[in-house]
């Protein structure tokens, strides 16, 4: 990252899928980091040398235990969940983003990285641009929107250093259980059967080291300062073909297509413009889909094995 002994990194969801691949590599380079999350780390997730702090994030009170003397602040922390129905995260993410400038806004910050979503943009008009009108539906969505706007306001009027990253599909190894290659990769792994969408979707899909390598770009790139990215590969993959390559490397599960309909809310071609990202930080992704995805699922074989 930058050459300088011990710099210092505080990771908010450090524990997380993208907060643990941030923190090894931050620690690889000789970074001190400290990570808060709402849970302790799981034993596949610690990393010896982190500072682990349990917090919740949603309560101010209990950021009188951070010091002010960052470097760097990364924010990957928050629930990831498109259900309109989940109505107690309808403030989630603005709550942490709003403490956490409370708390450093006076601080000799270099800069403050929040991972938001592609959910700001509402799912329309694919290829996505970051000057696309936003307009979210889902309640996700709308809270990731609302903290991309305090903080841009938050740039002009304090100079708050801030860059956010309006992320596509991250996957990788340890991956929350959630998501679809995990879902699927367990279900063809015990050939099993599993409902999901037609398969005909087109979405964004981007390995967790490309996204580790934007992130150092970015800290490392005074330009990046006050801007907004679109985090993805640029390529479209539809669900099927991905559902099959899964099928294919574990020669057996049964996908049972057309079971779970598409939520109201959600777009059959989401996928981003990354133009902007690759200009001004000079990042383009490097792992190709076929070879992230073999390295995923020979990680999920030895798991299950």
């Amino acid at each position: 990252m930058v050459k300088k002994d011990k710099i210092r990194i505080l990771i908010f969801g450090g524990t997380g899928f993208i907060g643990h691949h941030l923190t090894k590599k931050f620690v690889k380079k000789g970074c001190q980091v400290t990570s808060v999350s709402k849970r302790s780390p799981t034993k596949e997730k610690f990393i010896k040398g982190v500072y682990y702090l349990k917090l919740d994030l949603e309560k101010s009170k209990n950021y009188s235990v951070l010091k002010k003397n960052f470097d760097y602040l990364i924010n990957a922390s928050g629930y990831i969940n498109n259900n309109n129905k989940t109505k107690k995260y309808k403030k989630h993410n603005f709550k942490i983003v709003k403490n956490i400038f409370s708390h450093f806004k006076d601080s000799k910050l270099k800069a403050f990285l929040n991972f938001s979503s592609c959910a700001e943009y509402g799912g329309k008009n694919s290829p996505q641009s970051e000057i696309s009108k936003c307009k979210p539906v889902s309640v996700y969505g709308k809270d990731k929107l609302k903290c991309t706007n305090f903080l841009v306001k938050s740039f002009n009027k304090y100079n708050f250093p801030m860059i956010i990253f309006r992320a596509y599909q991250i996957y990788g190894p340890l991956q929350e259980a959630n998501r679809l290659i995990p879902i699927a990769s367990k279900a063809c792994y015990f050939d099993k059967e599993f409902n999901c969408i037609d398969g005909n979707q087109i979405r964004d899909y981007l390995y967790i080291d490309d996204v580790v390598d934007a992130t150092l770009k970015a800290l490392n790139n005074t330009k990046s300062i006050g801007q907004i990215f679109n985090l993805g590969s640029g390529k479209k993959i539809s669900i099927k073909y991905l559902i099959n390559c899964i099928k294919n490397y574990y020669k057996r599960g049964k996908p049972l297509y057309g079971k779970v309909a598409l939520r109201k809310d959600e777009s059959r071609e989401i996928y981003p413009n990354i133009s902007k990202i690759k200009k001004m930080l000079k990042w383009k992704p490097k792992t190709d889909f076929k070879k992230g995805l073999l390295t995923t699922l020979e990680y999920y074989n030895k798991k299950y094995n």
